[in-house]
């Protein structure tokens, strides 16, 4: 029988001792590491417009040269969107008043956010941009042209300060993935940007994948119109992009396709008379603080959907609208206008492509998506609110 004399019992218990003091220090070491922010190092990037960008990421300080840039922000960080928010346009409290009054509600904090006037109407000040000190200015690609003319990301530079250009409106569908991808590596998010990513496009190809199965589609001629009600005009619409590319990934014809050479532009009532459209949609918002009591349909987060059905179907009885097979048979519809400007435009042809082909897709539920965004993430719960249709006359 082999035995153990006291020596060697000694040796090996104090053996075991420094072991499990060791285990237990690299423990707390990891912890402790872990525990730390992540170490800045400088990363190229290149943004939308194909410009490299060298940027110290992750990024702390962020200026949004858009409110509504917050669309993408809280898709990254849910747990604390505005943590590196030093400076926003003013345009979120205005255009989508409904998500910013719900942001206030669960962090009063950023009603101190400092804030500027736009870029395209000359109100950016550049001095209190430099004064927040961030570490990058984030532009949407429609801001090109009024930031050349001031030389915005010339005096930026020369203070050390780099503008990225990031686009969910002019080009969404050739440039939100990259968009994504460009801010999730800079927030160090890549991971999450990359699951947000694959979640849009699977939610896509619900629609896109069943549609190309279809022989023989019959793809109906759709009005969509933007803003309606926002003024007394008729018809401001889309071109081949932006909601006028849902409508085609929807299994729709836009209208206004072969009529507006860009992605937003004007197509005047006759033309609208006289293509008679199966569908009408008209995108809708709270914008009261732009035109108050307007005749615009009011939707968003938890807006009232009996005063916005009103709405609507005091819109289709205009004389673009009235005589139209889209009245006649009660296929008038409102979207909400923000999905334009978002990276959440998945949603809108979710529910598009039920109102266009209805057997088709009526397992198809729109809120049932945009309930599983906000909880994948998003930090504000889900309320209705986004969508309605017109009673049939």
């Amino acid at each position: 029988m082999l035995t153990i004399g006291p020596n060697e019992f000694i040796l090996k218990a104090d053996l075991m001792v420094s072991l499990r003091g060791l285990f237990r220090g690299s423990l707390l070491a990891a912890s402790l590491i872990a525990s730390l922010p992540a170490f800045a190092e400088k990363v190229v990037v290149t943004d939308v417009l194909g410009r490299k960008v060298e940027v110290e990421a992750p990024v702390q300080r962020v200026i949004l040269g858009e409110g509504r840039q917050m669309y993408f922000v809280a898709a990254l960080d849910k747990d604390a969107p505005f943590k590196r928010v030093v400076g926003w346009r003013d345009d979120l409290s205005k255009a989508d008043p409904d998500s910013y009054k719900a942001y206030l509600a669960r962090y009063p904090e950023i009603a101190k956010i400092p804030s500027f006037g736009g870029m395209k109407e000359g109100a950016f000040d550049i001095e209190q941009a430099i004064a927040l000190k961030p570490d990058v200015l984030f532009l949407n690609v429609e801001a090109k042209v009024a930031s050349d003319e001031a030389s915005l990301v010339e005096k930026l530079a020369s203070v050390g300060i780099p503008v990225a250009y990031v686009d969910f409106r002019e080009k969404p569908f050739e440039n939100t993935e990259p968009s994504m991808r460009l801010i999730g590596k800079l927030f160090g998010k890549e991971a999450i940007a990359e699951d947000f990513i694959a979640f849009r496009a699977a939610e896509i190809a619900k629609i896109t994948d069943r549609l190309a199965k279809v022989q023989n589609l019959k793809k109906p001629v759709v009005m969509m119109e933007r803003a309606g009600g926002f003024s007394d005009d008729c018809c401001m619409s889309f071109g081949k992009e932006n909601f006028g590319k849902m409508v085609e990934i929807a299994g729709g014809r836009n209208l206004a396709a072969d009529l507006i050479p860009g992605t937003f532009g004007t197509v005047n009532a006759e033309a609208v008379v006289a293509a008679n459209p199966e569908v009408v949609i008209i995108t809708g918002g709270n914008w009261g603080a732009y035109v108050p009591g307007g005749a615009w349909v009011g939707l968003g987060p938890g807006n009232d959907m009996v005063e916005a059905r009103r709405k609507l179907a005091a819109l289709a009885m205009r004389p673009a609208f009235a005589q139209t097979q889209a009245v006649k048979n009660g296929r008038v519809h409102a979207v909400w206008h923000q999905f334009y400007n978002s990276p959440y435009q998945f949603v809108a042809i979710q529910e598009i492509a039920t109102w266009l082909h209805p057997e088709l897709f009526k397992d198809i539920d729109a809120s049932a998506t945009l309930k599983t965004l906000h909880e994948r993430f998003l930090p504000l719960p889900y309320e209705p609110g986004y969508w309605v249709t017109v009673e049939r006359q």
